[in-house]
């Protein structure tokens, strides 16, 4: 697997530290932030540092190199949506349909927000060609696992092919978080809410 080199990157030295626990939670806050906010690539370690508030001996020992980094930000977004689906979901257990809009009314809250910028996962794959990278690894299988729970809702709602609605619905989702990114008006809640019906017409 080849990743891009990190001209900072540096062997780790010894057992972590202490105070390292901290500094892990305080880059990751930091990188997160940086990141989604200005752009992985545009964002470079000095500035996650400065920022953070820790050394870069503190920052290589708990990521040997940025790219470490930046597959645990994918791999946070990654954990903190499953545990917010879930949340939500619970909730509707036994009910498909509502469950179905509440994603979709979701998406259209999420891409309504002033501080949207884009899907976590489209942006890292927009940013990192390499389809091997970690960070890209765990954007692919997100989005296959939101298929595979978008696929077990439609099974619930009877649809006659539950894999072919599971993929217009992550479709329909991919596309509300690319659109909002350029012009935000081309997108509502209603718009949304008729393209889901659609998918699973058959219900």
């Amino acid at each position: 697997m080849t990743q891009e080199v990190d001209p900072h990157t540096r062997p780790r030295r010894g057992p972590p530290r202490k105070d390292e626990p901290g500094a892990r939670e305080k880059i990751l806050a930091v990188a997160k932030d940086l990141f989604y906010g200005e752009g992985i690539r545009a964002t470079g370690v000095d500035t996650i540092v400065a920022r953070s508030g820790v050394s870069k001996t503190s920052f290589y020992r708990v990521f040997p190199s940025k790219d470490d980094l930046i597959a645990e930000y994918a791999r946070q977004y990654d954990r903190l949506y499953w545990t917010r689906w879930d949340n939500q979901m619970a909730p509707l257990a036994g009910e498909p349909r509502k469950q179905l809009f509440a994603f979709i009314d979701s998406v259209a809250s999420r891409v309504m927000e002033n501080s949207f910028r884009g899907c976590p996962c489209i942006n890292i794959a927009s940013e990192i060609p390499d389809a091997q990278h970690p960070a890209r690894r765990v954007a692919a299988e997100h989005k296959m696992e939101l298929k595979r729970r978008l696929q077990a809702i439609a099974q619930d709602l009877s649809v006659p092919d539950p894999g072919l609605s599971a993929e217009q619905l992550v479709a329909i989702a991919n596309g509300a978080y690319s659109t909002a990114v350029i012009a935000r008006e081309l997108i509502s809640a209603e718009s949304l809410r008729s393209a889901a019906a659609a998918a699973v017409a058959a219900a």
